[in-house]
């Protein structure tokens, strides 16, 4: 384990499947484990093929690997805290990632208005939204997320947030599946037909 290190996880489908990811130290860091990545992506097994992801924060980046592991064509990472970045950067090299994959190293609210600007065949497919707990981000940036224009009308967004917190559902959207894991909620929302 190199240090600043907590530990690794692992890729548990796909090219990379085995495959290690650091976990740096770095408050807030909460990785999604093995158990709810693979309901995840069994969720989503028929709409990842070709994919473009965004993993808005990112963390250790664990989502959006997964997700390009199994056949997603790009995605868009976005982390603001150094040590994860820097971790994910490496993660993204270490996979041969770099091709498809691009590391936006802001805040949520700048990476959206920067990908509002780009052109729209560059709009995202699926959306990884798993915020830091306890700061109150989860609501505001899915609002954000999807008043933004960069999803596609046939878009997924998979959310985790605490059980105690009520998850704010926007107009036009609802949640297609839902489960709980002890203290976590976690679903996956699409537009509403």
């Amino acid at each position: 384990m190199a240090q600043g290190n907590s530990g690794q996880l692992r890729i548990i489908g796909g090219q990379w499947r085995g495959r290690k990811v650091p976990v740096p130290i770095a408050e807030g860091l909460r990785p999604t484990g093995d158990r709810m990545r693979e309901t995840l992506f069994n969720w989503l097994a028929a709409e990842i093929a070709g994919a473009r992801c965004l993993d808005l924060f990112a963390g250790t980046g664990v989502l959006g690997l997964e997700a390009l592991s199994r056949g997603a064509n790009h995605c868009t990472f976005v982390e603001v805290a150094s040590r994860p970045a820097a971790a994910l950067e490496g993660s993204v090299r270490t996979l041969g990632a770099g091709t498809c994959s691009e590391i936006l190293r802001c805040n949520a609210d700048e990476a959206l208005a920067r990908l509002r600007n780009q052109f729209s065949e560059k709009k995202f497919h699926i959306a990884f939204l798993d915020p830091p707990f306890g700061k109150d981000l989860l609501n505001s940036s899915l609002a954000q997320l999807t008043e933004s224009g960069i999803l596609t009308e046939d878009a997924a967004i998979y959310v985790e947030y605490p059980a105690r917190e009520v998850l704010e559902v926007p107009d036009r959207w609802v949640e297609r599946r839902h489960k709980r894991s002890g203290d976590v909620n976690y679903g996956l929302l699409e537009r509403s037909a």
